[in-house]
């Protein structure tokens, strides 16, 4: 069984593996593309719940005062002290404390909004939408849009970031 070097490429740039891998994966689903990205993948659901699982025991906290007004204190937490260290660690947790101060979130995740205050914000969309007699389709899709619009303004995680507008938190 000849294995192509372009699949090869082709799996490589998709998958972000190295040569070997992804030949290594190739011959493994004897050649079919399809299938060993399908393996790669299952593998890599797989790596990702074990490092889900790990424990973040270090990190750091940084504060940041705006204007003398503003006060936020953050900690960002990693898996080893290594990472903690760096320069770039340091300062994405400062820039995490700055994009709290300026936009204020009032929770991290979505999964973090009770379930009252969600029913709340989609039944206020729904009752400004009524009011404009929309019809169905164009009022369900005004109301996701409300409440998109909510959680960029109140979940931190679903915020313009504010050092790069064309990003989100």
């Amino acid at each position: 069984m000849a294995i192509s070097v372009e699949e090869i490429k082709k799996l490589k740039e998709l998958t972000g593996l190295g040569l070997t891998d992804a030949k290594k994966a190739l011959v493994e689903a004897e050649g079919n593309f399809d299938k060993a990205l399908t393996a790669l993948r299952k593998k890599g659901l797989t790596k990702a719940e074990k490092k889900g699982e790990r424990e973040a025991r270090e990190g750091l906290v940084d504060s940041y005062i705006h204007g003398g007004r503003i006060g936020v204190i953050v900690e960002v937490n990693c898996e080893t002290d290594f990472v903690a260290r760096t320069e770039d660690f340091k300062q994405f947790t400062h820039q995490v404390a700055m994009q709290i101060a300026a936009m204020n979130p009032i929770y991290a995740t979505e999964a973090d909004i009770p379930a009252e205050e969600l029913e709340r914000v989609k039944a206020e969309a729904e009752e400004r939408v009524t009011k404009e007699n929309k019809p169905a389709e164009i009022a369900a899709k005004i109301v996701d849009g409300q409440v998109k619009k909510y959680f960029s303004e109140k979940v931190l995680l679903s915020q313009t970031y504010i050092m790069d507008d064309s990003k989100t938190i």
